[in-house]
This record gives structure tokens, sequence and C-alpha cells, in this order.
């Protein structure tokens, strides 16, 4: 299930998202959406994990909750709000 985040810290990074969900269960794939020119966080990522089950168990337990002094706002992402291609 392809999950969507934001109001990420500008200053995490994939490792450490991928870390936050795995707590979860597994995570397939984590992607951090950055400036293409900067490199700065836009404060959103997508993240994949096979199981429903436990991504539904993410989305509930991130949703609201707090992370390096941010309020997440986590949930399904919809096929077309998934990055694909090198543009972000």
């Amino acid at each position: 299930m392809n999950i969507y985040i934001e109001n990420l810290p500008p200053f995490v990074n994939e490792e450490q998202i991928r870390e936050l969900f795995s707590s979860y269960g597994q995570v397939e794939s984590v992607v951090l959406i950055q400036d293409k020119h900067t490199g700065i966080s836009h404060g959103k990522a997508h993240v994949v994990m096979p199981s429903e089950i436990d991504a539904e168990q993410a989305i509930a337990g991130l949703d609201g909750a707090e992370y390096k002094g941010q309020t997440l706002k986590v949930k399904v992402s919809f096929d077309g709000d998934f990055p694909t291609g090198n543009f972000w």
C-alpha cells in the first residue's frame, strides 16, 4: 500500500522515515520529496508497505502523531499521487 506523509521536519532523511514506519512492519520503499535544485525537503514523502494491514496500522498510529516537533499528516496515497520519473 502507498502511504503519503505531510508536515515532516525539513531535516528528516529517508532512513529516518524508513525507521519510523518499520516499527509497524516491512517498508518496501521511501521517497522523500525534495526540491530538485536545492535538495531541501518539501516536508512530504511517500512510503510503500507491502502489507495492507501493516500500512493501515501505520496510518492509524502516525496520523496526528508528533515527530521531531511536527504533527504528521499520514494517509493512503492514491496512484496518481505517487511520484514517478526523475522530476523531484
